[in-house]
């Protein structure tokens, strides 16, 4: 058993008179770094340690969205189909870039190695001070304080901010106040969190009670408002799609490496970075929540000052680049499964659906920075986010070129 295994959080919870939902709880600085910790774990990094904790069986298997099948398939990837050797390695075992000390945190669940990294002093001064990975006193993303109040859908606020302004905010009546409790957090309640926090809108409440029934989540459309920089001259890439007449389903898609380049790169990206993208609205109620206590812990000083800029940063070490050789064409499915593209397998696909040729059509869509996004984050909570993230009969469409 590794010494994180052996750490223990206590946590003194508040339920409601029947014992069945977690109103709120009580804890230290040392279990509030380790949800911040979420938010700095690359999204491969996330999908990785669910395998590994919970492993592939088809009862125990955390699947995430179009994450997981995303994951597996570049892990099934052949090698010779990665710019580099490194590539591939650099995909399935993403670091984090972040200057947090996250070998300071009780439980890493990241398991990542003590590495010199930088910090800023201050949001606006752009110097970068380098540090030495040790213990400087403190917490890790917050300053060490005596107690937090989370809320079941993880909101997080200082004790100091008053205990009638944070039942407003909460929405706790008279009426809903039941009993306290004493429960421990471990490595496993803390695996259960991060998973939770993408298959539930109450994963305290399903952890201390044992519940296993969870909320689904439905993709929504990508709000026009979340992207800043798109202009009509941004670089599109080309992707064609096979999709039903019928529905609009996307059965599966054609891409060249610039296309797969862009679904690798997800990957490498953190959770913070993904909530900054996308305007801290991720369809994500846990994650987003946790992302927006960020300034608020901060304007309250109970914030490291150089830890805010890093959990609130789009900038990703590793997130920009060329991973899969060129030119070639690539096929993905709905689930964003990569493969090379081979016409005889399409064909053998096309059979084995057994759906009639006059329900299938073939169009040719621009994917831009608003349809990336979108993408990104139907890739969260579906299992079809091409379908969902493209709503192909609300683009803007052409078909394909004959030949002549």
């Amino acid at each position: 058993m590794s010494a994180d295994e052996d750490v223990k959080f206590s946590l003194k919870v508040m339920t409601n008179k029947l014992r069945t939902k977690v109103l709120f709880a009580e804890t230290d600085s040392d279990f509030v770094d380790v949800l911040f910790s979420f938010l700095t774990l690359p999204l491969g990094t996330i999908v990785k340690v669910l395998k590994k904790h919970y492993g592939d069986d088809e009862e125990t298997a955390v699947g995430i969205g179009s994450l997981t099948s995303l994951y597996n398939g570049l892990a099934n990837l052949d090698s010779v189909h990665f710019s580099t050797d490194g590539c591939k390695e650099v995909l399935l075992n993403p670091r984090s870039p972040s200057v947090a000390p996250s070998f300071n945190l009780k439980i890493d669940i990241s398991k990542s190695q003590p590495t010199e990294h930088f910090t800023c002093k201050s949001l606006n001064c752009g110097e970068k001070v380098a540090k030495a990975a040790a213990a400087d006193g403190g917490g890790v993303f917050t300053v060490n304080s005596d107690s937090f109040i989370i809320s079941d859908d993880l909101k997080i606020f200082h004790t100091t901010k008053g205990f009638f302004q944070i039942f407003n905010i909460i929405g706790i009546n008279d009426a809903d106040v039941g009993d306290t409790m004493i429960v421990n957090f471990g490595f496993d309640e803390i695996m259960d969190l991060l998973k939770g926090s993408f298959t539930s809108r109450t994963p305290l409440s399903d952890i201390i009670f044992n519940k296993r029934q969870v909320d689904r989540f439905e993709p929504e459309i990508l709000s026009h408002e979340i992207v800043k920089e798109s202009t009509s001259s941004s670089k599109k890439m080309i992707l064609k799609v096979i999709s039903l007449k019928s529905s609009n389903k996307i059965l599966f898609a054609q891409a060249q490496e610039d296309f797969v380049d862009f679904l690798c790169s997800l990957m490498v990206i953190p959770l913070g970075g993904v909530e900054c993208l996308l305007g801290g609205n991720t369809c994500l109620k846990i994650i987003d929540n946790l992302y927006r206590s960020v300034p608020d812990l901060n304007s309250c000083t109970y914030m490291m000052i150089y830890i805010v800029a890093t959990l609130w940063s789009d900038e990703f070490v590793e997130g920009q680049g060329k991973y899969v050789r060129g030119p070639r064409m690539y096929n993905i499915t709905d689930d964003l499964t990569v493969t090379p593209f081979d016409m005889f397998s399409t064909i053998s696909t096309l059979k084995g659906l057994k759906i009639p040729m006059s329900d299938v059509k073939e169009l040719e869509l621009e994917i831009g920075v608003e349809e990336g996004l979108s993408i990104l984050r139907a890739c969260l909570t579906s299992a079809s986010a091409l379908t969902n993230g493209l709503k192909i009969d609300r683009m803007l469409v052409k078909q394909p070129k004959q030949e002549p």
